[in-house]
């Protein structure tokens, strides 16, 4: 059973990764760690009539792989958690229209892996079912319509700029013993440092981020250096460098931290500080580092996706931007 430790903080033991499955847009998959993606497209419509369709789309894929993977159908599963960023969840809600199960349909922005991984975590230890399917998608040019302005418009960006992410991501999360589980989750609370540049999402991430790294790490009577690996959702390179000051003026010393905003794109790529989005924790966290842990390069990761909970009209009411970060860690089971 779960045991909830203090503050926001749950040790679990019965819960586990079964299946993962990544599919990639074209720029992520030219990224340095592209070859680990189930599935990399080379049209950004894949083929449909627009953007939101797409995406759509690759939430067909990635669900069918996992599925493929796992060697079960839909009607194995209990329970589907998903969200994205487009207007009450719609990539999420109208895949599911071909399911045909129950679905939790959820939003914490760039977050929501993190939200849906702790939602499934809860449900799995206290063995109220026995498989979630956690689900994750963005697209760079849906988000940009939503959030800033079409990509058609050429509109020059500012150099404090993230680039969302285009993918979808599908987690099985089981109570039955595979050899990746999820050792604790911490929930995250809403930091809001008044922060208003919606160009600018990294510094208004990142102390939300710290807050819930130290929370966790307080309530669980841990070190920084407990695990191997912290990584950030997508505060990319400007926001990951605050994130490190905060660190070290809290003198906490790491084994190694760093972003997957960071992680997802090579430096010579035009994404300005790096990656955003669900889909950009989701794929490296996913995509390369559970292939990490399944190798045996690491034993214990914590996750902490970040996300920024605006949107359009209160940013235009010049209204400061609130954020949050869902935590959970990654370990090689004994």
């Amino acid at each position: 059973m779960s045991c909830r430790i203090s503050g926001n903080s749950f040790l679990l033991e019965n819960v586990y990764v079964e299946k993962v499955a990544t599919s990639a847009g074209k720029i992520e998959g030219q990224g340095p760690i592209g070859n680990y993606f189930d599935i990399v497209y080379h049209d950004h419509y894949l083929g449909k009539d627009s953007y939101e369709l797409a995406e759509i789309a690759m939430l067909d894929d990635a669900c069918d792989i996992v599925m493929q993977k796992a060697k079960i159908k839909q009607d194995d599963i209990d329970l589907f958690i998903g969200g994205d960023l487009n207007n009450q969840i719609t990539a999420i809600n109208y895949f599911c229209k071909r399911i045909k199960r129950p679905l939790y349909g959820i939003y914490s922005a760039c977050a929501t892996m993190g939200q849906g991984i702790q939602q499934a975590s809860l449900f799995l230890e206290n063995k109220s079912m026995e498989r979630i399917l956690v689900m994750v998608s963005s697209h760079n040019a849906c988000a940009e319509r939503q959030f800033r302005y079409p990509n058609e418009y050429g509109i020059q960006k500012p150099i404090t700029t993230t680039f969302t992410a285009t993918g979808a991501v599908s987690v099985l999360l089981t109570n039955s013993p595979t050899k990746v589980r999820i050792g604790a989750i911490t929930m995250g609370r809403v930091i809001d440092m008044l922060q208003t540049n919606p160009n600018d999402m990294g510094k208004a991430m990142a102390p939300s981020a710290f807050d819930t790294l130290k929370n966790h790490l307080k309530d669980l009577n841990r070190s920084a250096d407990y695990y191997d690996l912290i990584v950030t959702g997508d505060l990319s390179n400007y926001g990951k460098n605050i994130m490190e000051v905060l660190m070290d003026r809290d003198g906490m010393k790491a084994k190694q931290y760093h972003d997957c905003g960071c992680l997802l794109y090579e430096t010579t790529q035009v994404v300005f500080q790096g990656g955003s989005g669900p889909t950009c924790s989701a794929l490296v966290t996913f995509g390369y580092l559970y292939q990490k842990l399944l190798q045996g390069s690491y034993q214990k990761i914590l996750v902490l996706p970040t996300g920024a909970l605006l949107n359009p009209i209160m940013t235009n009411q010049k209204q400061s931007i609130p954020c949050i970060c869902h935590a959970f860690s990654l370990e090689v089971t004994q």
